[in-house]
């Protein structure tokens, strides 16, 4: 190859020749390795973020600013983020839904992350966060989003934490001066647990077109609904709400509620959901097979938990993200046998094909590439 033909494949070949030259002798480790030594946020490939700002709103959330690096390519409202901490020397990684608007300005994105009693990245960043923190990113991810062109009625349903995305939404709707009929309906146990009750009384009073609704299920007084989603709910929050799009997340109660009500109506195609919370797994007692590990010439009696589980009970460490089908950061090729995804109930017989592991639960035999 000559040289001209090498710049019409790279405006600039001799910057990347220059850093695979460093990479090369930073082997075994990637030059990022190193520079992290250096500063954190010094990188060559990895997206990491500086936590610039920490708020703690209610007992059991906590919200960071997030500064990233220069490998950052944004987001869209209602997408979320994979946010890696290394805890006692290994890296964890959970996926959070940036809350802020898709429009800020200054590049920073904002998480609110409630610490949840058995989990490993929500506790730690509740109780250790602080300004300085640096760490690991993913690019956005996720099709939970508002349409183009925005329809003329928008309806969202939020709770516990799954206030993020739907907040994002909000938040990016106002900045584009969206005139539309918009009501946020979030659920929470007490008005103490609503993160960004401030906010959201501030948009209320601030623009007319906007109705913030309250729905409390362990308080009687205040707020502007009591007790748990039904058809009661939604014609007092929104009584046009069969006109609009609606955008529900928030617990596995609450998504369950609302796509019940939805489908009895016939209103299922204007319900969009995203899910934070892992299915539920029921192993079966008449369960039979092996699952063989090929890379690491592993078998294991079929558990008929997942395949993620069964590896991890193996004594392997395949990757994985948020454990409950999002991400697929945990995607591996089944080489053979048959799995069946919990989230959807689908079976698959066909070989070498990609599949995920934290919701896939093998059939009998099955081999998969770990």
């Amino acid at each position: 190859m000559t040289l001209q033909q090498g710049s019409r494949k790279s405006r600039n070949p001799g910057k990347f020749s220059l850093l695979s030259l460093f990479e090369a002798m930073a082997t075994p480790h990637a030059l990022d390795r190193y520079l992290e030594l250096v500063d954190p946020m010094t990188t060559v490939r990895d997206l990491r973020a500086e936590v610039t700002h920490v708020h703690r709103s209610t007992e059991d959330t906590v919200t960071l600013t997030l500064r990233p690096t220069r490998q950052w390519l944004g987001f869209e409202a209602g997408q979320f983020v994979q946010v890696g901490v290394v805890i006692d020397g290994v890296r964890h990684t959970r996926c959070y839904s940036p809350a802020c608007s898709h429009h800020r300005s200054d590049g920073s994105i904002e998480l609110t992350v409630k610490a949840h009693p058995e989990g490993l990245v929500s506790g730690y960043l509740h109780r250790h966060a602080r300004p300085g923190l640096v760490v690991s990113l993913s690019q956005a991810e996720g099709t939970f989003r508002l349409p183009t062109p925005r329809p003329p009625r928008t309806l969202l349903i939020s709770g516990g934490s799954g206030i993020t995305p739907v907040l994002s939404m909000l938040r990016s709707l106002l900045d584009e001066g969206y005139s539309g009929d918009l009501t946020f309906v979030h659920y929470a146990y007490t008005e103490q647990d609503v993160p960004y009750r401030r906010e959201l009384d501030e948009i209320a009073e601030a623009f007319d077109h906007v109705r913030i609704v309250y729905a409390y299920t362990d308080q009687d007084e205040g707020g502007d609904l009591h007790g748990y989603f039904g058809t009661e709910h939604l014609d007092a929050a929104a009584p046009w709400f069969a006109d609009a799009e609606t955008f529900l997340c928030g617990p596995p109660g609450l998504m369950r509620a609302v796509t019940g009500v939805y489908a009895d109506l016939g209103l299922s195609e204007v319900l969009h959901v995203e899910e934070f919370a892992a299915p539920t797994v029921v192993v079966a007692d008449d369960v039979d097979g092996d699952v063989s590990f090929t890379d690491s010439a592993v078998v294991a009696e079929n558990s008929g938990r997942t395949l993620l589980e069964q590896a991890e009970d193996a004594g392997l460490s395949p990757k994985y993200g948020c454990r409950m089908g999002i991400c697929f950061t945990c995607t591996s090729v089944k080489t053979s046998g048959c799995t069946k995804n919990i989230k959807t109930g689908e079976t698959d017989s066909e070989p070498d094909k990609k599949i995920q592991l934290c919701v896939t639960v093998p059939l009998g035999d099955v081999a998969i590439d770990i």
